[in-house]
């Protein structure tokens, strides 16, 4: 183990004061939003903060009745807040990595459970796996998210990106998935035979099938949807 001074220690790893982009990398876990306006971000993510921020969480109708419908159908745990206010907002979600992107009239969908934050500019919206709907812990929905900004995503360990191709379906476990052009639509495929148990956990026999041209982001854990949430 690594023996500092008290010195060295806070200059090894004090937030750099020279960093102004929108979104930051503090560190590979923690993203600081340098804010002057409001940023969206998944409730209970936040760490630390200072400036003068308020934080709300996000309204029943604040998005629109069908919004609210679909997260009220989804059973989703993972709700958004908004913060409000100018200053340096650090935001983590269990230590996981988090890795910014930038959308120019983009689409990506994100598994609900891996969306850490996203600029007001972007437009969302939520998206059900019906097919899939009571066979998973905790069901499956997710975030399409669309238009010009950055979206802060985050996945356990280091993601892949794996690219579809036409007549070359790619297959991923649901609880592994992270993201995916926001154009591909996946099918899913069930298979109960004791032969085709392919995976590594409970959703083993459930896979996604994407076909068409795009990419599908993977992480090396399989993470399972919850219905609870962390309260801050």
């Amino acid at each position: 183990m690594s023996k500092y001074s008290i010195e060295q220690f806070i200059r090894e790893t004090k937030q750099d004061d020279a960093e102004n982009e929108y979104f930051e990398l503090e560190t590979p876990r923690i993203l600081e939003v340098n804010l002057t306006d409001q940023v969206w971000a998944k409730a209970g993510s936040m760490i630390s903060y200072n400036g003068q921020i308020k934080f709300e969480r996000e309204g029943f109708l604040e998005h629109g009745v069908g919004r609210f419908v679909k997260k009220a159908m989804s059973g989703e745990g993972s709700s958004l807040m908004k913060a409000t206010g100018r200053g340096s907002l650090y935001l983590a979600d269990q230590g996981k990595k988090i890795t910014i992107l930038e959308l120019d009239n983009e689409e990506i969908t994100v598994n609900g459970n891996d969306l850490l934050a996203f600029e007001p500019g972007v437009d969302w919206d939520i998206q059900l796996m019906k097919k899939v709907a009571g066979m998973m812990s905790g069901g499956l929905f997710n975030v399409k998210l669309q238009g010009r900004g950055k979206v802060a995503i985050t996945s356990h360990y280091e993601p892949l990106t794996i690219m579809v191709r036409p007549g070359q379906p790619v297959i991923t476990d649901p609880n592994a998935t992270v993201a995916w052009s926001g154009h591909l639509k996946p099918e899913f495929r069930t298979d109960i035979s004791f032969k085709t148990l392919i995976g590594r956990g409970s959703g083993e026999s459930i896979q996604m099938e994407f076909n068409g041209d795009g990419f599908v982001i993977v992480q090396p854990f399989e993470e399972i949807n919850t219905s609870g949430e962390r309260g801050k």
